[in-house]
């Protein structure tokens, strides 16, 4: 090949633009970093787990912890895990860390902002098949990353963030321990170890719950009672029974923005007082009532079914914890005499454990329950969707909403949803809504760690893992499937409510359950569903109370219900005197 010669003069100048260059590229920001480290007087041992920072405009509303959410007035947070983090060793957060909402620390407006960082720790678990994970275990706060006993954080500091820069952010405290509920007249606390869940999990662990006594339990010894279970999320102590009424002069300047009040905390506080004075009146019906305490390495609650990843929850409730509890208060003990309902979640798996256990209990209330059909998750359907964060065209696609109002206003996405709990947690682990669906319904990865239903960043859904989904925990699919012998066991035991401007879109699944159901004579032969014109999120089937009272009385709307069936379908020679007094 010929050689070729260039000018000096060009020789010249492209020299000139490539030290250019250099010292261009040399000078180039790096953005802001933050450099995290713990005080050895929080722990000498090293710590695994997952290390959040918070960026607030104010703390006006309180810590930047507690303004992460996925709101549109959500605080920034980014995180990333650390395994074997040592005291004083440096962990960087930097424009590299993925972030919510912003994705990225570059993309935020130099400023001065509240900063605040926190360690939420993990344990390692060694599981009875041989996996070794580590994970959060719940240290009795309910499986919150914001409370949790032990984790430690940074006081909130004022710090100047521009296009460059180190900030050093160390962590001094650690939250304290949870305290543990007194027993009272009315309300009494139980926790026992899980023979099967110890088993399952390589550890001991626990069940407790709370219990309400009715009115005249000591002064009646004879007596045994029908058990209600008001499913939920982790209760702290029995919700919704207070013996003393608000106070008068109680501050009533907060206001809800989901309901568009003022002094909803005094609301919620008569009601309670309210639901004193029922139970204990002369003709509300005598039974108990249960909230249960089932927390886990990946939730508030364990969605009271048997997991792969969770473990056999549903078969702890039913044959341990709820035994237990008939025994020391005087159930009844039989499948007649057990009932089931709540909202949301609870409305879930007051279903779901009336469908997988039928025998087991006499009738379910469920309101607004989680998505029981997975053709309608939330908005998508596992099944025919490619995407859970978009709706595709050829030239455009539309995201998929996570939250409205009751006029339809949307504040957040599905993939918005996700993000966040990616950010505060990897392999399923953020304790957010998303991740405890995935971490029950899907089998086990190969990992060790829940296997996705989809791609966390880009939304793309695995076909195998919904199919797994639809054979094991989409109820509709499986009361069809089963109804030859579920049905005659399930007779006027199925009863739904929702409202249908749900919040999360979940009387969408309602639809596609109740069209199977009205077909069925062993659900028209005393089962219900029904529906609250523009009624939201924890609707319980009340038409004549607004959304805000309906929510807070589930026990009073139930109870007399549940009363009504035990009269209707009790076998024959069944107790139904020793406790109507």
């Amino acid at each position: 090949m010929k050689k070729m010669y260039l000018p000096a003069r060009t020789v010249l100048w492209c020299t000139v633009c490539v030290f250019f260059l250099v010292a261009c590229n040399s000078s180039k920001s790096k953005g802001p970093q933050f450099l995290i480290t713990f005080s050895d007087s929080l722990s000498k041992d090293p710590l695994d787990g997952r290390l959040l920072l918070m960026i607030a405009q104010d703390t006006a509303k309180g810590e930047p912890r507690n303004q992460v959410g996925d709101s549109p007035g959500s605080a920034q947070i980014f995180g990333i895990d650390v395994d074997g983090w040592k005291a004083g060793e440096e962990k960087t957060i930097d424009g590299t860390v993925f972030g919510y909402p912003l994705k990225s620390l570059s993309e935020l407006t130099a400023g001065d902002y509240y900063v605040q960082a926190l360690l939420h720790k993990y344990e390692t678990c060694k599981l009875k098949d041989g996996r070794v994970l580590k994970l959060p275990m719940d240290r009795g706060e309910g499986q919150n990353w914001r409370t949790a006993p032990g984790n430690l954080y940074s006081v909130p500091a004022k710090v100047t963030i521009g296009t460059d820069g180190n900030i050093a952010v160390t962590l001094t405290k650690a939250n304290p321990a949870i305290a543990v509920p007194k027993d009272t007249k009315y309300i009494k606390h139980i926790r026992i170890q899980s023979k099967l869940l110890t088993e399952f999990w390589g550890r001991p662990m626990y069940l407790g719950a709370h219990v309400l006594l009715p009115e005249g339990f000591d002064e009646h010894p004879e007596a045994h009672y029908p058990l209600c279970i008001n499913h939920g999320h982790f209760p702290s102590d029995f919700d919704g029974f207070s013996p003393e009424p608000p106070a008068a002069d109680m501050d009533t300047s907060d206001y809800s923005d989901r309901f568009h009040i003022y002094g909803y905390k005094k609301i919620v506080a008569q009601e309670a007082h309210n639901f004193y004075k029922t139970w204990t009146s002369k003709n509300f019906p005598r039974m108990l009532i249960i909230e249960i305490q089932h927390a886990n390495p990946y939730y508030d609650d364990s969605y009271a079914v048997n997991s792969a990843n969770i473990g056999p929850y549903g078969d702890a409730i039913t044959y341990e914890l709820i035994p237990y509890i008939e025994k020391q208060f005087r159930g009844i003990g039989q499948g007649w005499a057990r009932f089931l309902y709540g909202g949301s979640t609870g409305g879930w798996e007051a279903l779901a454990a009336q469908i997988f256990y039928p025998d087991q209990y006499g009738g379910c209330f469920a309101a607004c329950p989680d998505p029981i059909d997975f053709r309608a998750y939330t908005q998508v359907n596992i099944y025919k969707d490619k995407n859970a964060y978009y709706t595709e065209g050829p030239f455009r696609k539309v995201s998929k909403p996570g939250y409205r109002n009751y006029l339809g206003h949307i504040t957040t996405t599905i993939a918005d949803m996700n993000h966040l709990e990616l950010v505060l947690g990897t392999k399923t682990r953020s304790g957010g809504q998303w991740d405890i669906w995935e971490a029950v319904y899907s089998p086990v990865g190969e990992d060790g760690y829940p296997k996705r239903i989809f791609d966390k960043m880009t939304g793309e859904i695995d076909t195998m893992v919904a199919q797994y989904w639809r054979n094991n925990y989409d109820l509709t699919y499986i009361m069809q499937r089963d109804w030859s012998a579920l049905g005659p066991k399930l007779t006027g035991k199925i009863n739904i409510y929702c409202g249908d401007m749900d919040n999360y879109y979940l009387n969408n699944a309602v639809y596609l359950a109740e069209d199977f159901l009205k077909k069925t004579k062993n659900f028209t032969e005393g089962g219900e569903v029904k529906y609250g014109d523009r009624a939201e999120h924890c609707w319980n089937g009340d038409p004549t109370l607004p959304n805000y009272l309906s929510r807070l009385h589930y026990n009073t709307m139930y109870v007399p219900k549940i009363l009504k069936l035990i009269e209707k379908n009790a076998p024959k020679g069944a107790d139904l005197k020793s406790w109507r007094y």
